[in-house]
């Protein structure tokens, strides 16, 4: 893993971090994300977190 690759992996890390502060009951599961399935991931958020998709969306670029 290069440099970027690490720190790309920390930038997440501290962004799921966030996400979970915020709602407690996701978990690693929930934070999972697959590269190309976007909207599938937002989804599960959305029902996990009873919020619009546009609402998880927002949420997640507050972070």
């Amino acid at each position: 893993m290069n440099e970027t690759e690490y720190r790309a992996r920390g930038n997440w890390n501290e962004m799921k971090g966030k996400m979970k502060q915020g709602y407690g009951q996701l978990t690693d599961d929930d934070l999972t994300y697959d590269e190309g399935k976007e909207d599938e991931w937002l989804g599960k958020l959305q029902q996990k977190l009873g919020k619009a998709k546009h609402e998880v969306k927002e949420w997640i670029d507050s972070l």
